[in-house]
C-alpha cells in the first residue's frame, strides 16, 4: 500500500497520510462487503483513490508566488523538471475516472497485466484493455495541451 501511495503521490509524507486516511476510515466504518469479498482489491483500490484525492486538493490550492516556489528544496530523487512532468502526469491520472486511473496504475506503476488487472477487479480483460486505450488517449492529449500551453 505504501509502495503505491508514494508512486502516485512521490511524496513519503503524503504516501503516509494516504495510508493512514485509509486505515482510519477502516477502523471507523462497518467492514464493507466488497473488503471481504477481495481484500487485496478493495485495500488496494481504496489506497489509489485516497492518493488521487490528495493530488486533486492539491490542484485546487492556490498557487504559491514565484519568490515562495524558489525556496522549496527539490523532491528527493526528482530534479525539477522531473518533478513537473511527473506533476502534470499525475494532474492528467487525477483527471481520469478512479476506475480508469486504477487500471493505469495496476498496469504501468506495478506492471500487472490485463488478465491480472482484470482478475483482481472481477471484470474483463476487453474492458482492461479499452480503459488503459482510452486512459492513453486522454492522457497524451491532456499532457500536451498542458505543455502547449506553458
Amino acid at each position: 500500500m505504501y509502495r503505491t501511495a508514494i508512486r502516485i503521490t512521490a511524496n513519503g509524507a503524503d504516501a503516509e497520510d494516504v495510508l493512514q486516511t485509509l486505515f482510519l476510515r477502516l477502523y471507523r466504518r462497518e467492514i464493507p462487503p466488497d473488503l471481504v469479498a477481495n481484500p487485496r482489491a478493495y485495500i488496494y483500490r481504496a489506497t489509489v483513490n485516497i492518493a488521487l484525492d490528495l493530488i486533486r486538493s492539491r490542484r485546487n490550492q492556490t498557487a504559491l508566488e514565484d519568490s515562495e516556489v524558489r525556496n522549496i528544496p527539490e523532491a528527493p530523487g526528482f530534479s525539477r523538471g522531473e518533478e513537473e512532468i511527473h506533476d502534470r502526469l499525475m494532474q492528467a491520472i487525477a483527471e481520469l475516472n478512479p476506475k480508469s486511473a486504477e487500471i493505469l496504475i495496476l498496469r504501468y506503476v506495478h506492471g500487472f497485466t490485463h488478465e491480472e488487472i482484470a482478475r483482481l477487479l472481477g471484470t474483463s480483460r476487453g474492458t482492461v484493455a479499452v480503459s488503459l486505450f482510452r486512459s492513453r488517449s486522454y492522457l497524451r492529449k491532456s499532457i500536451r495541451t498542458a505543455w502547449e500551453k506553458s
